[in-house]
């Protein structure tokens, strides 16, 4: 009895240690961070923010074992369990409690988002070393992976969208890490902008839930989801307006059409933070949202299509503008645009255990390629552009091994994890919408594969095209990290994810035709992008300028993302600054607000003039008045009947 109260305790308390442990180490580096950085300690800043997370990961893997000791049985994934601690708000029968919510999805996001970002805090380590505002760097790390742990444990949506803002404020923060550089200061603003738009909606379908439902409490609205009416397609009901303006915000944060432009600028901050953002954290908060609302989106056949078609177009269109990248961190930053839409599509077709799965395996390979780049940047003391680079394979050789674990897996090679994942979102899109999005789906992964495949022949084959320097391999410090993302790469496949998260849905198993062909098309699939692009990166280099030269049209739209950044700029300029200037300056604050002021003045300024004329200040003037006005009285009391 005493152990079993024991143990119910310990599981109160353990997601609040997770949560609160990077918020210690914040709190500790910007209170003595001064002190750390006279004395020249600065290496411990990083040893501290390494500790506080890797401890909150260590808790994370503690939590989700005991509640899988405690549930037990064959239904042992069917928990989940609030962890009340306090009354946030109370505001007449408006209440919000403190409430951490634990179960197999929050379980699997923690891990991730502790483990991986654990990884990339050690990493770190090396590629910072030498910034002097380090200090400054691991604050901003940890207060990330705060918020982003009260993101996905937040037991409601006011506590998620506490969490929601502190990784925008915190992306804004570290984007624009090198403030004095202004091309990273307007990545920064530019992340920041962007999301906002995205959260006004998120704001608007929270309002909107909450009238409608009487609860934001994520348990209760997937629990009473069953009991509301299904909304067909084209019917806009309050179910598909609620889930349509909640896309909305996980579009923003989760670099959808049209709000993506903000996500490839964001290779601005130092590499680390990318992986940070890319892979682990940030950008897979609008999926971990749509997937806890699932209950919700699937009673809206409106929802569902819209977030597919959503995620196919996104993952179509950025992986082509991969194909023209030059620059080894945008092509990676747009294979997360991509593989986000792959996500939103496994969404939309009703497979969200899937796209759960394809996010766990994502988070390992992507960020192994973000932190392999980073690698190759460190080696060629800051050279990022492609074209500068080739035949590092024999002076970098752990960095080139890890990175062709990753690029295999990203291109969806066997065993490796991305084969698994994409193979079970192109089989939940099979037979969906008359295979429009399976069709869509295959023509990505092979992009995928081709442009990746580039990347990895520009970069570690050929020729070295750079200036001579010195080249050399980087510090354990940031290879272990490689070793470590690389063997999660190749086995993570394995770990049965769907089944895994399946239970918080509240929906039956998401069907999957078992078709055997599938998995060998996906495969040749993935082998035909890689095969040619090592005919043309490796066997024959001549020959993509002359492609690039015969297709200078559809190079240039590539080249110029379609027009969006060209678009939210003329908007800008246009609509919002030219427009503010001619309709509110000259039309309204001048032409009428001024006018109205000014003419106010006026009015009364010839009032003034006219009485001024009556005070003369001479007494015979104010006594001749006053004669005239007796006179006028005594005429008047004379004469009147």
């Amino acid at each position: 009895m005493v152990e079993g109260v024991l143990e119910d305790r310990v599981l109160m308390v353990l997601p609040f240690m997770i949560l609160l442990l990077p918020l210690a180490g914040f709190v500790v580096l910007c209170l003595f961070g001064d002190a750390i950085r006279r004395h020249g300690e600065s290496r411990g800043a990083g040893i501290l923010a390494c500790v506080t997370v890797l401890g909150s990961f260590g808790l994370s893997v503690w939590s989700v074992i005991r509640l899988l000791a405690l549930v037990g049985g064959k239904d042992g994934l069917r928990f989940s369990q609030p962890y009340l601690g306090f009354e946030w708000m109370e505001a007449g029968g408006f209440r919000v409690p403190m409430s951490l919510l634990v179960d197999a999805l929050s379980g699997v996001m923690i891990l991730v988002v502790t483990g991986v970002g654990g990884l990339i805090h050690v990493y770190s380590l090396g590629y910072m070393s030498h910034d002097e505002d380090n200090v400054r760097y691991f604050s901003y790390l940890n207060l990330f992976t705060f918020f982003m742990l009260l993101l996905v444990l937040g037991g409601n949506l006011p506590l998620m969208f506490v969490g929601w803002e502190g990784v925008g404020l915190c992306s804004y923060l570290l984007i624009g890490f090198w403030f004095k550089k202004k091309s990273a200061s307007d990545a920064g603003k530019k992340a920041f902008i962007v999301n906002r738009i995205g959260d006004a909606g998120l704001i608007l379908g929270m309002v909107l839930a909450y009238h409608a439902f009487g609860s934001l409490d994520l348990v209760e609205i997937a629990d009473n989801a069953g009991s509301l009416a299904p909304e067909g397609l084209g019917e806009m009901g309050v179910v598909t307006a609620v889930c349509l303006l909640l896309f909305v915000g996980a579009c923003g944060k989760s670099a959808q059409i049209p709000l993506h432009v903000w996500l490839p600028d964001a290779m601005e901050g130092p590499t680390p933070v990318s992986a940070l953002i890319h892979a682990a954290t940030m950008v897979t908060a609008g999926v971990y949202m749509v997937a806890r609302l699932a209950p919700l989106f699937v009673l809206s056949q409106t929802a569902m299509l819209v977030v597919a078609s959503v995620g196919a177009a996104t993952a179509f269109m950025a992986a082509t503008i991969a194909l023209v990248q030059t620059d080894i961190k945008r092509v990676l930053a747009y294979s997360t645009v991509s593989q986000l839409g792959y996500m939103f599509l496994a969404c939309g077709v009703g497979a969200f255990g899937i796209a759960v799965f394809h996010l766990f395996t994502h988070a390992f390979f992507k960020a192994l390629l973000f932190l392999g780049s980073g690698s190759v940047i460190h080696a060629l003391s800051g050279e990022q552009d492609m074209r500068r680079m080739g035949g590092l394979r024999k002076y970098i050789p752990w960095t080139f091994a890890t990175f062709l674990v990753g690029t295999l897996a990203i291109a969806g090679i066997p065993p490796l994890s991305g084969f698994y994942s994409k193979d079970a979102i192109l089989a939940g899109a099979l037979g969906k919408h008359g295979n429009v999005f399976f069709v869509i789906g295959l023509v990505t992964a092979l992009l995928t594969a081709f442009y990746m495949a580039r990347l990895l022949f520009m970069t570690f084959f050929g020729k070295y095209w750079g200036t001579e320097q010195h080249i050399h391999e980087s510090p354990p410090s940031m290879l272990g990290p490689l070793v470590i993302l690389a063997v999660g790469s190749a086995v993570g496949g394995f770990v049965d994810i769907p089944h895994f998260v399946q239970p918080v849905f509240r929906l039956p198993a998401h069907e999957e035709g078992h078709h055997v062909w599938l998995p060998w098309v996906a495969f040749f699939t993935a082998v035909a992008g890689m095969a040619v692009a090592y005919y043309l990166y490796v066997l024959y280099t001549e020959v993509p300028a002359r492609l690039a030269s015969r297709m200078r049209g559809l190079y240039r739209v590539l080249e110029r993302k379609y027009g969006f950044d060209d678009l939210f700029n003329w908007i800008a300029s246009r609509g919002v600054v030219q427009g503010s200037r001619d309709l509110l300056w000259a039309g309204l604050d001048s032409a009428v607000i001024d006018a109205a002021v000014n003419g106010t003045g006026t009015v009364f300024r010839s009032l003034a003039r006219g009485a001024r004329t009556l005070q003369t200040g001479l007494v015979r003037g104010y006594a001749l008045v006053m004669l005239g006005g007796a006179v006028a009285i005594v005429t008047y009391l004379l004469w009147a009947p």
